[in-house]
């Protein structure tokens, strides 16, 4: 029986869903893609094209640098201390002056356990493990255990005030998408700014991702997702190391570039025809464009990873030249040469440890952070010093932030706990007011209790200053929730 025009475009289309499924399925130059017809996309994919590339308002920031502590660094050994901590050390919080803390109805109102009584409140205050002082103009506190954060303060806005919902580690999911890690998976903040500019360079990712993302446990690739949004939104995970920076794209030592260019242009084509049969397969179109835009990479990479190009200055100021400060320093210049090549939001992970994550103070809290905070202080110093310099502070918004605090009392006899109820954040560069705190958390760094803020504040903070209004990005079908919105911090803009 001989094939008509549709049985031949379906046996086409089951052909090049075939070859589509391997590795290299659709890595076309951008040329030959540039010069391919058109394809008539999915009403949803449509959608995601219109919303993309148009900022809502005129934006403040191009970029975002979105570091992550993994773990729950202690707001009172950083950015918040609270020497009543000291003058009370030892006591029950019914001892103190501060008791009523316990009273508060944030204490359960806001507290959704993933094992119900697993984290309780530990009643004997631990002092502080470390000094503090006040640092730049206006004289703002921080542990010296920041202190080279320290010297560039008056560029950066510590906010004392959030809070969250998940007292255990799945809070590392919802700082980043909003939602609680028993909801399942949510779009992140990384892929929302994808998914709402695109890219600023076709031949790079427009959402990276350096370090070792979070443990499954917690979340896993869910912290880099853009889940409904599609797999072409999700963040693309970076070594940085300039001869493989990214895994499994290379083709091998043995193939020519023209010849893999003539094949990745045979599968390319057989993958579009699978498109016009397929049209509503988000992973098919997905992975066209990943495949094409991981061909392009090949050359433009490396180049942008390599770190040896920087002067030995800049390497140093970064900490290359220590152990201790050496990996995340890498990172955090790699990350400055990503924004300054074009790309939208490159998110860096600390302290992955296949676990909870090393920032994760149950005991040892003294030794343990100091350890962490010498491995990233310096690097995050002079990436923001460094951005200033080269007039890149003021278009890049830089993040600082950890899933949740730890507890004003002990566990066990040199730890803290889990602490969701008020914890902070620091922010620096696209917009932000330098030099300020805004709001606090109580006496004992218990409770936010001024201008509280739930994470996704910071979320709708982000997008408000790359001109983005989260409500105008809602997919249709997926209605979105007053608090998965939040609104941005204005008093730090």
């Amino acid at each position: 029986m001989p094939f008509t025009d549709c049985q031949r475009r379906v046996f086409l289309s089951d052909l090049g869903l075939g070859f589509g499924s391997l590795a290299v399925g659709a890595m076309l130059q951008q040329d030959s893609a540039a010069n391919a017809e058109t394809l008539s996309l999915p009403t949803a994919e449509s959608t995601q094209q219109q919303s993309r590339g148009l900022a809502h308002s005129s934006p403040r920031a191009k970029n975002v640098i979105w570091i992550f502590l993994v773990g729950g660094m202690s707001q009172m050994e950083s950015f918040d201390p609270k020497p009543a901590l000291n003058r009370y050390a030892g006591k029950t919080y019914e001892e103190s002056p501060y008791g009523s803390v316990l009273d508060s109805p944030f204490l359960k109102k806001n507290l959704r356990e993933f094992v119900p009584g697993l984290h309780k409140v530990h009643s004997r205050l631990y002092p502080l493990q470390v000094s503090h002082r006040r640092r730049g103009q206006n004289g703002i506190d921080i542990s010296d255990w920041w202190h080279h954060l320290g010297s560039v303060i008056d560029d950066v806005a510590i906010v004392r005030s959030m809070w969250t919902t998940d007292n255990n580690h799945g809070a590392q999911l919802q700082f980043h998408t909003g939602r609680h890690a028993l909801e399942g998976p949510f779009p992140t903040i990384g892929s929302w700014v994808h998914y709402g500019l695109g890219s600023l360079n076709n031949d790079l990712p427009s959402f990276c991702v350096l370090g070792t993302p979070i443990a499954d446990c917690c979340g896993g690739v869910g912290a880099h997702g853009a889940s409904y949004l599609g797999p072409e939104h999700s963040g693309i995970q970076l070594n940085v190391d300039p001869l493989n920076p990214l895994p499994f794209a290379a083709p091998g030592p043995d193939v020519f570039r023209e010849e893999q260019q003539s094949q990745f242009e045979l599968l390319g084509r057989l993958n579009r025809l699978s498109a016009q049969e397929y049209p509503e397969d988000a992973a098919l179109q997905a992975r066209i464009k990943a495949y094409e835009l991981a061909f392009r990479m090949q050359s433009s990479l490396p180049g942008v990873i390599d770190v040896a190009r920087e002067t030995r200055e800049t390497q140093e100021r970064y900490g290359l030249d220590r152990d201790p400060t050496r990996t995340f320093g890498q990172q955090c210049l790699v990350a400055r040469r990503l924004v300054e090549s074009g790309v939208r939001f490159v998110q860096l992970f600390h302290g992955s440890n296949g676990g909870a994550g090393a920032w994760d103070a149950h005991g040892g809290l003294k030794q343990g952070h100091s350890t962490l905070c010498g491995q990233v202080d310096q690097p995050i110093a002079a990436l923001i010093g460094d951005l200033k310099e080269r007039g890149l502070l003021d278009e890049t918004l830089v993040v600082i932030g950890t899933e949740f605090g730890r507890t004003p009392g002990a566990q066990g006899s040199d730890g803290r706990d889990h602490h969701p109820y008020g914890f902070s954040v620091a922010l620096a560069g696209g917009g932000i007011r330098g030099g300020m705190v805004h709001d606090a958390t109580d006496e004992l760094g218990f409770h936010a209790v001024e201008d509280r803020h739930y994470v996704t504040d910071l979320h709708a903070t982000v997008l408000h200053q790359l001109g983005l209004d989260g409500r105008q990005l809602e997919v249709p079908g997926r209605k979105r929730l007053e608090l998965d919105l939040g609104k941005p911090i204005q008093a730090i803009l």
